[in-house]
């Protein structure tokens, strides 16, 4: 897919490699933060020149092997690479802020890369985090700053993975906070610290109930810091001011990025998947320079790219794409060496369509769900038909609109029994059990290891199911699920969730045929007009709101049915709404929400799938 044919021009290895270590960059107000650099050479000797130079800027210790060796590719290859520890992490001073200080801290380190006689252009590389940190020195507008390759990383962290839709993505920010304290320099420094950490770290589950956590009931207490960090995250539930910040959401900055050539990568089981999106088409727009977008399966991009899995599904092996490293080599190699690499000459968006597999169990007991690349010209694709299919009482999901006077779904939800989380765009951290990522069948215990016998999570009275009849033709829909809802509750303030599911039919490997997660979404009911102030519900009265899923790609082949679920959470990946109207991560209290949904002809609720025209598609 991503081809390197021989007529095009690249970097050979054709230099050794000389390392300088815990190279000292002052900041501002004194601070050194600490870089490794990788130089081309020549019998141990470091080359004299100017070099192009690519900048990485990383919470996740330089000297990691990963970093390592991204150092040596791009340095036998006549590059320069630097890779800086940032604030308060490892070897670099101050105080770790979670992406606050990476705008000021990534300026002044492209200012001392740009007065080394050695600095000739330079671009920035990184995935994540260390997307967002490129992302937050570029709009300072940086002298030499050229190009840049960013996977997979944020647009705004209150808007995605670490809320959504007025929820905290509980799981992802519990992990990760834990994640990043057990590599502080507190649980360096302290053996007991860093033992308290690891042991939670092992147990995570047992420390993440199903109501909100108070601090100081959990180790991370031993990094006061951290902790304080995650309940800001928790209990800052209006869009105010701690959420802006080049770092956190670029978004609010994105007038000021340089028009420079760009390459972005995410994935439909991505946790960036919508900000990726939303960043290419919004630069796309204002920008004259290229934009490249790859949009593969895996869940996190960058070591993953060579994997053809996400969860418990298996895309095939052309899902897998060259390793990370050539192809930022063919992107830097076009726009800091002017070499013709093909890269610019390819389609400027390319993606995986999903699904049109077997269906059937791979040696590894996984669906083989498939796909193929596909080239594609503009995102959103300006072909795809926005198709709206209606809610029915009777649970069935069709483009007429429902009958008149038909009394709405009901159903109780208990915030002390939540509809379990089973798969979604999500990476797990090593914590094995706790919050898998990708595809999975949705069938509740998949991934607890709980010793009772799994069944569906349409079984559960909470969980309202609408699905297709069997397709007959097969459908495409690639681009942002919408689903709009017409919804009351017995509590001041509830949530209601949407999951889109490609249901196969029976067959021998799976006799109750499987339900294959896509994309959810959550909606906090008392940001239903916006975040920035909340406003709680009158009990009984009718809301139309609308939720947005993260955008996927997929075949439903013939037989299959596209289904919905609407209910009210999705625990661990989201927090639990308490039903009480108190403020968010600190309520002392939770009461059980009877929830309306209704599907009449005023008031239809439904979804709305961008649907990619065919001689043969149909959901009729």
């Amino acid at each position: 897919m991503v081809g390197h044919p021989d007529r095009y021009e690249g970097s050979a290895q054709e230099y050794d490699v000389v390392v300088e270590r815990d190279v000292a960059v002052t900041m501002a107000d004194g601070a050194r933060l600490f870089a490794d650099v990788y130089f081309p050479a020549l019998n141990g000797e470091r080359l004299a020149g100017e070099w192009p130079v690519l900048l990485e800027r990383s919470p996740y210790d330089k000297g990691r092997v990963v970093y390592s060796a991204n150092g040596r590719f791009f340095a036998k290859r006549g590059y320069v690479l630097v890779v800086q520890d940032v604030r308060g992490r490892y070897a670099s001073d101050g105080d770790f802020e979670f992406l606050r200080n990476e705008a000021d801290d990534g300026a002044a380190t492209m200012a001392w890369l740009a007065g080394q006689e050695w600095c000739g252009q330079i671009g920035t590389l990184g995935i994540s985090y260390t997307t967002a940190t490129q992302q937050a020195l570029a709009v300072r507008n940086p002298a030499k700053l050229a190009t840049q390759a960013l996977f997979d990383g944020p647009y705004n962290y209150f808007r995605q993975t670490m809320r959504h839709g007025g929820a905290c993505e509980y799981g992802i920010a519990f992990q990760y906070v834990v994640f990043m304290a057990r590599a502080s320099k507190q649980a360096a420094a302290d053996p007991a610290v860093q033992a308290g950490l690891d042991e939670m770290w092992g147990s995570l589950t047992n420390h993440l109930g199903h109501q909100a956590i108070a601090k100081g009931e959990t180790p991370l207490r031993l990094t006061p810091d951290y902790e304080q960090w995650f309940f800001d995250m928790l209990t800052t539930s209006d869009y105010t001011d701690y959420w802006i910040s080049p770092g956190l959401s670029i978004d609010e900055f994105i007038d000021d990025y340089p028009d420079i050539p760009l390459l972005l990568e995410t994935s439909w089981f991505g946790h960036h998947i919508t900000a990726t999106l939303w960043k290419y088409e919004q630069l796309k727009a204002r920008h004259r320079t290229p934009k490249k977008l790859i949009i593969g399966t895996w869940l996190h991009g960058g070591d993953m790219f060579t994997q053809s899995v996400a969860g418990n599904v298996e895309f095939g092996a052309e899902a897998a794409l060259e390793d990370n490293n050539s192809l930022r080599l063919r992107w830097f190699d076009q726009h800091l060496k002017g070499l013709e690499t093909g890269i610019d000459n390819e389609a400027p968006v390319q993606l995986f369509v999903m699904g049109g597999g077997s269906g059937r169990k791979d040696r590894n007991g996984r669906l083989v769900h498939g796909g193929r690349w596909r080239d594609e010209q503009e995102w959103p694709l300006a072909r795809a038909v926005d198709t709206p299919l209606y809610f029915h009482a009777d649970g069935s999901l069709v483009e007429h609109t429902p009958d008149p006077d038909v009394p709405p779904t009901t159903y109780s939800f208990d915030p002390t029994n939540p509809v379990p989380t089973v798969g979604g765009n999500f990476t797990n951290y090593g914590t094995s059990g706790f919050l898998e990522g990708g595809g999975y069948d949705q069938i509740s215990g998949t991934m607890s290891g709980d010793a009772t016998p799994p069944a569906p999570l349409e079984d559960r009275p909470d969980v309202i199911v609408f699905r297709t009849a069997p397709l007959p033709d097969g459908v495409e829909v690639t681009g942002v699920v919408t689903c709009r809802l017409w919804v009351g509750s017995s509590a001041t303030d509830t949530d209601f969730t949407v999951k889109l599911i490609d249901e196969y039919p029976p067959n021998e490997d799976y006799p109750n045929g499987y339900a294959l997660n896509l994309g959810d979404s959550i909606l906090r009911m008392r940001y239903r007009d916006g975040f920035d102030t909340a406003r709680l519900m009158e009990p009984g009265e009718v809301y139309e709101v609308e939720l947005r899923l993260q955008a996927t790609s997929n075949f439903f082949a013939p037989g299959h049915r596209i289904r919905v679920d609407v209910s009210s959470s999705n625990f661990p990946h989201y927090d639990v709404s308490p039903n009480t109207g108190e403020s968010l991560g600190l309520n002392a209290s939770h009461v059980v929400a009877n929830q309306m949904l209704h599907h009449d002809q005023e008031r239809p609720s439904g979804v709305t799938l961008p649907i990619i025209p065919s001689t043969h598609s149909s959901v009729r």
